[in-house]
């Protein structure tokens, strides 16, 4: 596998980059801080994602920037693959907004999917990579600090054998999942062969036979019952019919001796109601004549009162009068009644209108009075007004004369000022920015200071060690021990400028207060002068509405003469109205007067009319009352002939009445309801029984079909419990032999591993005090002096373990790269500061170990250094510098050049 180009946007410390990588030694170089392990960091985010990343995701996305991108494209197995990722900050947090890798076989979409395809891929999820491949800055002794069984961890999974242990633990959990699913079967088929043996212990054949037998003996009584039952039924039934008939019979004899009671009682009943009709029929003769002596009597008083003069005379005579003449003369009254009523409403009008005009003209007269007053009122308070308007204008005219006063002497006070009032704004402005600036530029040169005096401290305290200030190698012969004193040169030229600038701060300050001063009274100038302008429009207004006001005086007061006229007019207007509405009231009273006497003669009109009308109601009732009594005599003749029959037909049907007859059926119908209950009673009995043997019948079959369904349940189980037993072998074989091929696995991989690292060890190490190395069967390592005493390899000195780690990581890189059966695709070497620790002999060393593993077929080795022994021995050279003033890293593609060419110009430091 190699990688070929990286492209980076928002990316950390990279706003934008664009990288090709060819295959060989690639050397990343540049000054601390420049940005070079960022870029590998962004070919391993590419791979993995967030998993990759030692801070959060948000922390990618470059300073000042909504979202950050990574591409990378890469070769591996002869097919190309293209990665993106891109990340934006959303609401506080940062999240995956695209994540794409382009396949042979076609997209894959997702950051879980596409982080799987690459474990898949390379074999190696994010610590795998990490433990082979990315030798990242500051873990190259990672595999030592681990424990044994960590690193034998770390080393199984990078050797693929995790997976054997995998799948051992899965054959070991199917194991005892089928143990368990075995051990549950057993108890079942033991429970099951149980209930076998209680169900044939029932005999349940034999109680099925008895049970038959009973319900065939049930059933025949039944039927015989049923058979006697039905022969009393019908005995019952004839009995009951007899009785019925001779029932009927008595029934009717009672019916007709009531009916003829009822007759006879009927035809009396209507001989008594003749005779008191015939004795009501002379009671209403008598009552017609005194009504018709009433209704006379009325008409004469009514007539009477014609002949007075607030009467009306009729026309109708007392002895000829009848309800038809009566009629007319009572609609004549309702004429003249209604043409009274008719001139009473005129008058009554006519008063009310009277009496409303003189309330409209008292009314007005006192609205009238009142804003004579109220006028009178206004007329006295705008001459007050008048009066109090004329101090207003002179106390205006003075504060006139005040307000010119402050304005030259406002104006004085920019005689000798940088700028007129109108500049003032402009000139705060200027000062402010200047007094800013150089503000500004006290904030860098402290910032400059600091760092300064940071770079003295830091360099006098690796000479007192005898290190190089900016390497930390042996202070020896090194080229930048001078550079310790520019910078003490520096610390001072900034002090001197710092403090210049802090007077430059002091100066300005001043010089802007004093040009907010002038602003202000700028500002006062013009409120002054706006004053001025305003008290002059208003004086104006005041000296113009002074005569205006003098004229409002006097028609006021003409107006209040006015108004109190008018009043005076509608007082007598309103006593004027009062007198014609006295008058008015008068008439009516006289007509109301002739209006009672006419409605007294209809009156006695009307109950002359309800008086005839009356008679003849009771006449009518009279003749209704001959009427009925006709009527009666002809029902009790009818009466009669019916009584005559009934009598007769009573005779008849007690002459056919049988009493011996009627004995024997009661007998009969006696003993076979005794019979039909007792039979009832049994049957009920019976009917019980038989539907328990039934029930019992249809119980003992389902316990045989039970049974028989137990039997074949008992044989399943059994089949499947031998089955159960068959693959709970098998899976223990399995365990066994994933157990056993990964114990041989590990010990192939430990050979090969402990003599790939004797290598690697012999090569890179120049002195001669260890013999050899030696791993058992858990990676433990141990390594042994010339004398064969053994040592632990945290027993080492720091460059000693940095020695031994990388010759730990590039064998285990070789193993896997060559594989204990052939070749297999590997991602790049990754090498991130990998000189740290060493000194100068062994850093020759490692550019040796980095030429033997090109050598050794790994396609592409990337290292991050700034050692000028490995910049030379690089294929390419990547440059990494970072813009002071932006903060942001740039790269650049170098020809590779010799070590002699770099001695001078190689930057030394931990990224």
């Amino acid at each position: 596998m190699r990688f070929d180009r990286i492209v980076l946007e928002n990316f950390k410390c990279y706003a934008d980059a664009d990288l090709s990588l060819d295959p060989g030694v690639t050397v990343v170089h540049g000054v601390n801080g420049s940005g070079k392990s960022s870029l590998l960091e962004a070919c391993f985010f590419a791979l993995y994602g967030h998993r990759a990343l030692d801070a959060t995701l948000d922390e990618v996305v470059t300073t000042g920037a909504d979202e950050a991108r990574v591409e990378l494209r890469f070769a591996h197995g002869g097919a190309d693959y293209h990665i993106e990722r891109r990340v934006r900050l959303r609401g506080g947090g940062a999240t995956n907004d695209r994540c794409v890798l382009e396949t042979p076989e076609g997209p894959v979409e997702g950051v879980k999917d596409v982080r799987a395809y690459v474990a898949d891929l390379l074999r190696m999820d994010t610590d795998a990579f990490v433990n082979c491949a990315y030798v990242r800055q500051g873990e190259v002794n990672k595999l030592i600090n681990a424990g044994p069984s960590t690193r034998q961890d770390m080393i199984d999974d990078l050797l693929q054998l995790g997976t054997l242990e995998e799948y051992r633990e899965r054959a070991s959990d199917a194991r005892v999942g089928v143990k368990r699913v075995r051990d549950g079967k057993r108890e079942v088929l033991k429970d099951v062969a149980s209930q076998v043996e209680q169900k044939e212990a029932e005999d349940l054949h034999e109680r099925l036979n008895e049970l038959e037998s009973d319900l065939g003996e049930v059933t025949e009584e039944i039927a015989e019952l049923e058979e006697g039952r039905e022969t009393a039924v019908g005995t019952r039934d004839r009995a009951r019919e007899i009785l019925d008939n001779h029932e009927a019979k008595r029934e009717e004899i009672d019916d007709l001796a009531g009916e003829v009671d009822e007759l006879e009682s009927e035809i009396a009943a209507a001989e008594q109601e003749r005779e008191e009709a015939a004795e009501r029929i002379t009671e209403l003769t008598e009552t017609v004549q005194e009504h018709q002596e009433a209704a006379r009597e009325s008409v004469r008083e009514a007539v009477e009162m014609g002949a007075r003069e607030d009467g009306v005379a009729l026309d109708v005579a007392p002895a000829d009068a009848d309800s038809a003449s009566l009629g007319t003369a009572v609609d004549d009254l309702e004429g003249s009644i209604e043409d009274v009523s008719d001139r009473i409403q005129e008058q009554l009008l006519e008063k009310q209108e009277y009496e409303s005009d003189a309330e409209t003209a008292r009314e007005r007269a006192a609205e009238l009075a009142a804003e004579a007053e109220s006028e009178r009122e206004a007329a006295n308070d705008l001459a007050a007004e008048l009066e109090t308007a004329r101090e207003t204008v002179a106390e205006q005219r003075e504060r006139i004369a005040d307000l010119e006063e402050r304005i030259e002497t406002l104006q004085e006070r920019f005689a000798d000022a940088p700028c007129d009032p109108d500049g003032t704004e402009a000139l705060v402005k200027q000062r402010r920015e200047a007094l800013a600036d150089t503000r500004e530029e006290v904030t860098s040169l402290e910032g400059d200071l600091e760092h300064a005096r940071e770079r003295v401290a830091e360099a006098e305290e690796l000479l007192a060690e005898g290190k190089c200030p900016e390497c930390g190698q042996p202070v020896e012969n090194s080229p930048h021990v001078e550079r310790v004193d520019e910078d003490r040169e520096r610390v001072a030229e900034l002090e001197t400028e710092l403090e210049a600038a802090r007077e430059t701060v002091s100066e300005r300050e001043a010089a802007l207060e004093t040009a907010e001063t002038l602003a202000e009274r700028a500002d006062e100038l013009e409120q002054v002068r706006s004053d001025r302008e305003s008290t002059q429009e208003l004086l104006a207004e005041r000296e113009e509405g002074l005569s205006a006001d003098e004229e409002r005086v006097a028609e006021k007061r003409e107006r209040a003469a006015d108004v109190e006229s008018e009043a005076e007019e509608r007082r007598e207007a309103a006593a004027a109205a009062e007198e014609r509405a006295t008058e008015a009231k008068a008439a009516i009273g006289e007509l109301n007067g002739e209006k009672a006497t006419l409605k007294r003669q209809r009156d006695l009109l009307e109950e002359a009319i309800a008086a005839f009308d009356e008679a003849a109601n009771v006449e009518s009732e009279a003749e209704r009352l001959r009427e009925r009594r006709e009527s009666l005599a002809s029902e009790n003749d009818l009466r009669r002939e019916s009584l005559a029959e009934k009598r007769s037909r009573k005779s008849e049907l007690e002459a056919e009445f049988d009493g011996e007859q009627v004995e024997h059926a009661e007998s009969e119908l006696e003993r076979a309801e005794q019979y039909i209950e007792q039979a009832d009673d049994r049957l009920e009995s019976l009917r019980d029984r038989r539907d328990d043997l039934q029930a019992a019948i249809g119980a003992t079959e389902n316990e045989l079909e039970t049974l028989e369904g137990l039997r074949e349940r008992r044989g399943e189980l059994a089949e499947t419990v031998e089955r159960l037993d068959t693959l709970y072998e098998e899976a223990e074989q399995l365990e066994s032999m994933y157990a056993d091929l990964r114990a041989e696995l590990r010990q192939q991989n430990v050979e090969k591993l402990e003599q790939l690292l004797n290598e690697t060890f012999d090569l890179v190490y120049t002195n001669d005090a260890y013999s050899h190395i030696e791993l058992d069967g858990s990676y433990e390592l141990t390594v042994f002096q010339k004398d064969d005493e053994p040592l632990e390899p945290e027993q080492l000195s720091g460059g000693e373990r940095a020695l031994f780690n990388l010759s730990l990581r590039c064998a285990i890189y070789r193993l896997l790269a060559e594989g204990i059966e052939g070749a297999a695709p590997m991602p790049p070497l990754i090498l991130d500061e990998p000189t740290v620790f060493l000194d100068s002999g062994h850093v020759s060393k490692l550019v040796d170990l980095v030429e033997s593993m090109r050598d050794l077929g790994v396609e592409q080795i990337l290292v991050v250094s700034h050692d000028h022994e490995l910049v030379g021995a690089a294929d390419d050279l990547v440059r990494v510098e970072k813009d002071p003033t932006s903060n942001r890293s740039r790269v650049e593609r170098t020809n590779a050049v010799g070590p002699e060419v770099l001695e001078s110009t190689a930057v030394e430091g931990d990224d």
